[in-house]
């Protein structure tokens, strides 16, 4: 099911035309039927703009997927600033927070193709609802097609960095991921060690792997497309705090628009 962005789903619906249905710009819609499907033992996919999946069918996300804890996966696409100047209205910098906060409903936000395609595997053998974040355009891989490390509802360790104490511990997720594994062998080039983790798993959170490489880093620094209110890095500020107290700083990577307290004229 998906609304009308349909071109990347042409050759599915074209393969499948029994088990593909076009809403239209009917997001609550989109998902209400999803989730009545689910409930007849169908394996149901809601795709949509994540700026709109995660705000115009809130409700519908929480009353008619988690709160029955239904079988549906959420999969809201161009997360983030994807759309870049399209504007505040086609950014989602608050799903995550608003995701996260549904009972029964883990979200996660994959780095690349190469581990979204691990994910969706491991999601088709669960019958429990989930929101999956990706964005819109091409990037670069951050794995190899031979070696994508993998392991469900637990973190991914990109850069290890200096194993006897790192200056900075990197944690990230989504398409920041790549960016911050370039950021670490960088600053490796100036002398300060970084260590990497692929936080895909935003809920359940990997508290653990938090831990472990906060408690081996002078400083934690968390990096996402998200607003700084309720995102990943108000999550693993409240994980150090309470675990292993470090000094935390959140870099929002917010595109044409600023997210801090006041939306910005798009440029």
């Amino acid at each position: 099911m998906i609304p009308e962005e349909v071109d990347l789903f042409t050759p599915f619906a074209d393969t499948y035309p029994e088990q593909f249905v076009e809403t239209g710009i009917a997001e609550q819609n989109l998902v209400s039927i999803a989730a009545g499907l689910a409930k007849c033992g169908k394996k149901s996919y809601a795709v949509s703009p994540a700026c709109f999946l995660s705000t115009r069918s809130y409700e519908q996300c929480k009353v008619d997927v988690a709160y029955s804890n239904t079988n549906v996966k959420l999969i809201g696409i161009s997360g983030g600033v994807s759309y870049g100047a399209l504007g505040m209205s086609h950014h989602s910098a608050q799903d995550i927070a608003a995701m996260s906060a549904i009972p029964n409903m883990r979200v996660y936000i994959p780095s690349d193709h190469l581990q979204t395609r691990e994910l969706t595997k491991a999601l088709l053998k669960d019958e429990k609802p989930a929101y999956i974040r990706v964005g819109r355009n091409a990037v670069d891989p951050t794995y190899e097609e031979d070696n994508v490390p993998f392991e469900m509802d637990h973190a991914t360790v990109v850069t290890e960095g200096n194993t006897n104490g790192n200056d900075v511990a990197i944690i990230t997720c989504g398409e920041m991921v790549k960016p911050a594994k370039d950021a670490a062998r960088l600053l490796k080039a100036e002398g300060i060690s970084a260590s990497v983790l692929d936080m895909y798993c935003i809920k359940p959170l990997d508290e653990e792997a938090i831990v472990r490489m906060a408690g081996n880093a002078k400083a934690v620094l968390t990096v996402e497309e998200h607003a700084p209110f309720g995102g990943l890095g108000s999550m693993v500020a409240q994980v150090t705090g309470r675990e292993c107290p470090k000094k935390v700083s959140k870099y929002v990577s917010s595109g044409c628009i600023g997210y801090h307290r006041n939306f910005k004229r798009s440029v």
